[in-house]
């Protein structure tokens, strides 16, 4: 069984998520992901997948509240808008189906991907490393210790002077 990706679930610091799914993605690239194992303190050992760096362009058709995520910030303003507030993106569960039949594993075949982080304040809740922008209905997110969202997509920065 090959397994295809269905959709992205993003999910962030306060446990919220947004699912994305496959035909509303454009620019995609999850730099170098490694597996690590441990535990923390007495928990499970656990198998991880931290990720060097993602850059992603999602499409508008993404920016709603899909009612199998636990959006309650994304509610009112809707997910583009909670992106661009709070930079708390952890992780995120890629999601599969199978290929040959069609049907959808989402709660069943996953990896998840765990960003770099940084915290801006002692709260720990927004993430340095993440920037974004919001250009023609197009929401861009860059994760990366090393390159801002206008460094990785310059036509950004060309559109906003």
């Amino acid at each position: 069984m090959k397994k295809v990706m269905s959709a992205l679930r993003f999910i962030f610091k306060n446990g919220e998520t947004m699912t994305v799914k496959r035909d509303q993605i454009g620019d995609l690239w999850i730099k170098q992901v490694t597996t690590s194992f441990g535990r923390i303190g007495d928990g499970d050992f656990q198998e991880i997948h931290p990720c060097e760096s993602l850059r992603i362009e999602i499409n508008k058709e993404a920016d709603r509240v899909n009612s199998n995520d636990i959006n309650k910030g994304g509610l009112e303003a809707g997910m583009f808008a909670r992106i661009k507030k709070f930079q708390d993106i952890e992780k995120m569960d890629i999601l599969y189906r199978d290929n040959k039949s069609g049907e959808k594993l989402m709660d069943v075949e996953r990896d998840t991907i765990y960003f770099p982080y940084k915290a801006i304040d002692t709260d720990g809740q927004d993430n340095a490393y993440q920037t974004s922008s919001l250009m023609n209905e197009v929401l861009y997110i860059v994760i990366d210790p090393k390159q801002t969202v206008e460094d990785v997509y310059p036509q950004l920065h060309s559109a906003q002077s």
